[in-house]
């Protein structure tokens, strides 16, 4: 049995990388430029709003492209709204429309619900032993993104000749271009065996249930704790803000947890093949819940900068452990890419609605009042997903294709 990952988890790597990259560097700046260019201070986040908005409506509709065309094709034509995102940002931050910066970043909502996918697609075809691992290495590309994005957008915020930010956007262009080259790179689908086209292989499949309870809490786990890191990541930002904390003071918290985030995946895949799914899963909903009572017995800097890095551990344990689920139990179905469809649908259902709830749950239930809904959800989830997983999840489809 082949324990090495294959040659396209490296792509889907550097292509996630690039996906992540293009999301940090616009969360650095669409809130400073739509400021400048909205026609008033309250439309100032509508760029980002629908960057997200995005995301959540081209989802599903990707998953189904790509499983009428393919992972390749789809990939490769993913790389044309980045392209569009990267000429309206910069045709807007120097001729100041406002307009153009929001289908800017309507277009990256766009490519970045394309680029998602690079983590079940590098799971594609994979021995079971392998999908965790596989996914969590691609997940990883946010460490890259963590230090490339405000790189590149210090380096380019501010050059002569052109207006602040303005290349930040023509940027877009050069990584549309390298997430093309990368494409390109990956190997066509792999062929179906005539013996999964026998009729005995359609009858199973056609019987087969599209929900079952591991799916169903596969993309619960993930979808709320992707809701919840969300809601209380930017929450703890306005509340440290509401205590006084410099500015640079909550940008280090905030770069604390992102790099929680993201660097444990580089071994979240072990930590799954050694303690199981189950155990994963449910140390990631306890870490969440760990955060909620941090957040409402302890007070200051310290105490918010420790519970944001837990936030981060859990988010990573939820969002991978729940994708490896997913996958595991997709091995190989007709309905796979529908399900992932659905599965990210629910996920940008759930980030969107954490994006937009902190400003008015801050100022109606307060700090501790926010933190004890998310610690009556975790503690929910927590008890359903024990209980579903007490037994290994099996796959409903025998192993097709070879890994390359």
């Amino acid at each position: 049995m082949n324990s090495r990952l294959p040659r396209r988890t490296y792509l889907y790597f550097t292509a996630q990388s690039i996906n992540l990259t293009t999301a940090v560097m616009s969360v650095t700046m669409a809130a400073i430029v739509g400021s400048a260019l909205a026609p008033a201070a309250q439309w100032s986040t509508l760029p980002y709003g629908v960057q997200f908005l995005c995301v959540m409506l081209a989802t599903y509709p990707v998953s189904r492209l790509m499983s009428r065309i393919g992972r390749k094709p789809a990939f490769m034509l993913g790389a044309l709204p980045l392209v569009a995102s990267g000429v309206c940002g910069y045709l807007a931050v120097e001729h100041r429309q406002f307009a153009l910066l929001v289908l800017s970043h309507a277009a990256l909502g766009v490519y970045i619900a394309f680029a998602n996918f690079n983590r079940f697609a590098a799971t594609d075809n994979l021995q079971q032993s392998l999908k965790p691992k596989a996914l969590s290495l691609v997940v990883a590309g946010g460490v890259v993104a963590a230090v490339v994005g405000p790189t590149l957008t210090e380096l380019l915020r501010e050059v002569a000749g052109y207006s602040l930010f303005s290349l930040c956007y023509a940027a877009f262009i050069g990584l549309a271009g390298l997430s093309l080259t990368i494409a390109l790179c990956l190997p066509a689908a792999a062929a179906t065996p005539p013996a999964a086209t026998a009729p005995v292989s359609k009858a199973t499949a056609a019987g087969a249930p599209l929900w079952t309870p591991t799916r169903v809490i596969a993309m619960a786990v993930a979808a709320v704790g992707y809701g919840i890191m969300n809601l209380l990541m930017i929450q703890a930002s306005m509340h440290m803000q509401h205590m006084h904390e410099s500015f640079s003071d909550v940008r280090l918290a905030i770069q604390w947890h992102v790099i929680a985030m993201f660097a444990p995946s580089f071994f979240t895949g072990a930590i799954i093949d050694k303690l199981g799914l189950r155990v994963t899963l449910c140390s990631g909903l306890a870490m969440l819940i760990a955060c909620a009572i941090l957040n409402m017995t302890l007070h200051g800097y310290a105490a918010m900068t420790v519970s944001l890095i837990v936030l981060g551990l859990g988010w990573n344990l939820t969002y991978v452990g729940g994708g490896a689920l997913l996958a595991q139990s997709l091995q190989n179905s007709p309905s796979a890419m529908q399900m992932q469809g659905k599965n990210d649908l629910a996920i940008a259902i759930f980030a969107t609605l954490g994006a937009f709830s902190p400003a008015l749950l801050l100022s109606s239930v307060g700090w501790v009042g926010t933190n004890a809904i998310c610690l009556g959800l975790c503690i929910v989830l927590l008890l359903s997903a024990a209980y579903v997983l007490q037994s290994k999840p099996q796959p409903h489809y025998a192993p097709v294709g070879i890994n390359k």
